[in-house]
């Protein structure tokens, strides 16, 4: 039976085109009750995510915060158009993703400029991003490039991001390679994606691929001009300290959290310090912006 999105997630499918052909994404949304002002999140899943895969956890956060939240999976993944038969990631797959595939979805789904949205009424901001992983740098490779948004960011919040590749990360990667053909880890992959070769394939051949090793977005995040967030599990598997240390020093009021028995999944691992952490984040930073609740409350 395939994954599926946890009970209060409304999903649905919308279709454009990117790459030269037709693309069918699936998504989801959570937290329909919130308030027409609340916060809009937007989840960016890591390297072999899919809605499904982040199971209850965008409700729980956007229950927390009282945001309203969209989760999506990439082209290539969960039940969205795979990987066209040969095609290969570029080294560049995430700022295309960044620069073409988020602001295609979200016009497409009417967010943005106050544009009527597909589950009904505006969509004001704030507008607030929430990554993981490849979907982090996804998330910071958008922010630091204003003119590829629809809609202007109030904030962003990474988790295990990538702003360069180290040594750890690809060794991590080709061992899950091996446990890819060795394992019944395409069995378990099959329960949340519709291909699974497309989505283990596509982030694995270009995480593995030489030309990728100088793959570096350090420069381009002094772009970002939005609060950020950005948080790393000590145990981290994927990537050291330097990833999110990395962004502080690139981008100015950063603010850095370092769990503790955590891995490579804080939303995993450590779900209430996420939780705890954005809220005060995003209530810390509502609190900034002239006359909204946060605000009024505050004075």
């Amino acid at each position: 039976m395939k994954g599926q999105p946890a009970e209060g997630l409304r999903e649905g499918f919308v279709e454009f085109d990117w790459a030269g052909r037709r693309v069918r994404i699936e998504h989801a949304w959570v937290g329909e009750r919130a308030s027409s002002e609340a916060p809009l999140i937007v989840f960016l899943h890591e390297g072999l995510g899919s809605v499904a895969m982040w199971r209850d956890f965008p409700e729980r956060l956007c229950h927390a915060v009282g945001a309203r939240g969209l989760v999506y999976s990439r082209p290539g993944y969960g039940r969205s158009t795979p990987r066209a038969p040969g095609e290969r990631w570029a080294p560049d797959f995430m700022h295309r993703q960044a620069h073409e595939v988020l602001p295609a979805l979200l016009a497409a789904l009417g967010i943005g400029g106050g544009a009527g949205g597909s589950s009904g009424g505006p969509w004001p901001a704030p507008l607030w991003l929430f990554g993981h992983s490849d979907g982090g740098s996804i998330a910071l490779l958008h922010a630091a490039r204003p003119e590829a948004q629809v809609a202007p960011l109030a904030g962003i919040v990474v988790m295990a991001p990538h702003i360069f590749v180290e040594d750890v990360s690809v060794q991590s990667i080709a061992k899950a390679r091996e446990a890819y053909a060795a394992t019944d880890l395409r069995a378990r992959l099959a329960k949340y994606h519709d291909d699974p070769d497309s989505a283990f394939r596509g982030w694995n051949d270009a995480w593995l691929d030489p030309a990728f090793r100088s793959w570096n977005i350090e420069a381009e995040l002094e772009g970002i001009r939005c609060p950020v967030l950005a948080m790393q599990g000590l145990a981290d598997e994927y990537g050291t300290l330097e990833q999110i240390r990395g962004i502080a020093r690139r981008v100015p009021g950063t603010r850095l959290l370092e769990i503790p028995e955590c891995g490579h999944s804080p939303h995993r691992d450590q779900p209430a310090t996420v939780i705890d952490a954005v809220r005060a984040f995003m209530q810390e930073q509502a609190r900034r912006v002239p006359g909204s609740a946060e605000a009024r409350r505050a004075s």
